[in-house]
């Protein structure tokens, strides 16, 4: 057997270094392409539909990324979605400087589209990865929200680093950068990296390796957890799809204004990473109380959103939708993740992902349709009314419920 190149926690610490300086190019490169495709068009929907073709193709991706970690090992499919999304990176970067006007518009979002569906294994593969890093089931938790808190680290990092970018050098260099920062984690996981192999369990051939019976077998309470996270994403999870369109009704038209805004958001969704990071074991414990408090955050800042306000409230209540789904997000994966054998946490992250950016990828698209004919505020209102209603009511009839969690 190799000798190993770095200890476990170093190679820990690596691997989120990775994923961190990824993120945090994605983001540059997502604000970057948004900037641009509102600028150019002046189109909600235009605007929403970057994130839905980032988001929706999880419906139909995610569950075979699943089957096929689970079947054929998490180390394997995520070097093979590593190049894909550099490939998908690459296709964004090369058409700014060759191509304009609607061909120009039309390549950002297969851009968009490409790294959507490669992001799809990478993540299903990476959540079982971090499980052949640590030695003790016990740490896992702890591990994966640290993704969480490197994840936004990045988001908040990435909008600046791509508005100014785009304000000094134009969207060339921040889109150039997104596909650059692809490499280290191909480099760390094909050569850095020695992950306990030995540990994985790998599903056989049949009718108990596929998606439907990753559902059955994952309990009632973990199908409750992905029901209510792909319900309150359908009117909580809109805002990374208009992201542009928010931050020049409320703030300011410009790239730096887009990068102010994004990063409120990317701060607090730091905060309650950490917050959830220092406490995952209790709170994992206790689904319906992490989903359904961090949903209602998430509703009041989208209903604060919806009065007429100086910009120091709408950057408050920014910060508080970053916080909430933050927590939801992270706290659906942690769940799923801990609270099931390790066979099926393939399948479980993609489940997990069609629950969230599914529903988020809708979400964009219904808030953008709503904006076009009521306005940005009225739809923060409405959606963040009805996103209460659900929040409460899954506090009130669950808000007690405990999870026993998976022992392997």
């Amino acid at each position: 057997m190799r000798q190993a190149r770095f200890s476990l926690p170093a190679q820990r610490n690596l691997f989120l270094l990775a994923s961190g300086l990824s993120t945090m190019g994605s983001f540059a490169g997502l604000t970057a392409k948004g900037w641009v495709l509102m600028s150019g068009t002046n189109n909600p929907l235009i605007v929403a539909l970057q994130f839905a073709v980032l988001a929706l193709p999880t419906l139909v991706v995610s569950g075979p990324a699943g089957v096929l970690t689970d079947r054929h090992g998490c180390e394997r499919v995520l070097v093979w979605a590593q190049f894909g999304l550099l490939g998908g990176a690459l296709v964004g970067a090369l058409a700014m400087p060759f191509t304009s006007g609607a061909l120009q518009a039309a390549l950002l979002l297969l851009s968009t589209l490409l790294v959507g569906i490669a992001s799809a294994y990478e993540l299903t593969a990476r959540n079982k990865y971090c499980a052949l890093l640590v030695q003790h089931p016990g740490e896992l938790g702890s591990y994966l929200t640290s993704f969480s808190v490197v994840f936004n680290v990045g988001k908040l990092v990435g909008p600046p680093v791509g508005g100014l970018l785009v304000a000094l050098t134009g969207p060339s260099l921040a889109l150039l950068l997104d596909a650059s920062t692809y490499i280290l984690p191909i480099v760390s996981v094909v050569w850095l990296l020695q992950p306990l192999r030995e540990q994985e369990q790998r599903s056989q051939q049949g009718e108990s390796a596929s998606l439907w019976a990753a559902w059955r077998g994952c309990g009632a309470d973990l199908r409750h957890v992905l029901r209510f996270t792909a319900l309150f994403c359908l009117v909580g999870f809109f805002h990374p799809g208009l992201a542009p369109v928010m931050a020049a009704d409320f703030i300011g038209p410009g790239p730096q204004d887009l990068g102010l805004f994004t990063s409120v958001l990317a701060a607090g969704s730091i905060t309650g990473g950490v917050l959830l990071q220092r406490n995952s074991f209790r709170l994992s414990q206790r689904p319906a109380f992490l989903l359904g408090s961090s949903a209602l955050l998430t509703s009041l800042a989208q209903l604060g959103l919806g009065f007429d306000g100086p910009r120091a409230w709408t950057l408050a209540m920014a910060f508080l939708i970053g916080w909430g789904t933050a927590v939801l997000l992270s706290g659906t994966n942690l769940i799923t993740q801990v609270g099931t054998s390790q066979v099926l946490r393939g399948r479980m992250a993609g489940l997990g992902q069609i629950a969230f950016l599914g529903g988020g990828g809708l979400s964009g698209l219904l808030a953008a349709g709503l904006t076009m004919r009521w306005g940005l505020a009225a739809t923060c209102g409405v959606l963040g009314a009805i996103g209460l209603v659900i929040a409460g009511q899954e506090l009130i009839r669950h808000g007690q419920d405990r999870l026993t969690l998976a022992s392997d």
